[in-house]
């Protein structure tokens, strides 16, 4: 009964990923009853954090509109004919050039793949 109104309160507290992990662990009670206190509150913890970070990485990425949003470097096309120096391109991907004060100029015939 406890564990039901617990349960509810994370959902009205918008905690529904720590509400998640809690059902969770409550369904699972054999691999969390070794863990201490402090560790099950740190994963409940830790789930609801991940959750509120990728929702919001996900709604920056929204309003950005970008032209691709799902694209990442690792989906880079090193073709000859684009010329792409696949080293360079992992080294810009962390985007530390930012943090350094630099930038990048792409430049290239229309169609050629800049976006």
């Amino acid at each position: 009964m406890i564990n039901a109104s617990t349960f509810e309160k994370l959902k009205a507290l918008n905690c529904s990923a720590m509400a998640d992990e809690f059902q969770n662990q409550l369904n699972d009670s054999k691999s969390y009853n070794v863990l201490g206190f402090e560790e099950r509150l740190g994963l409940l913890v830790d789930a609801e954090w991940n959750r509120r970070q990728a929702n919001k990485l996900k709604n920056l990425i929204k309003r950005a509109a970008f032209s691709v949003s799902a694209a990442c470097v690792e989906d880079i096309e090193y073709l000859p004919d684009r010329k792409l120096d696949k080293a360079q391109m992992i080294r810009f991907s962390p985007c530390q050039y930012i943090n350094e004060g630099h930038h990048i100029i792409l430049k290239g015939a229309t169609g050629s793949g800049k976006t």
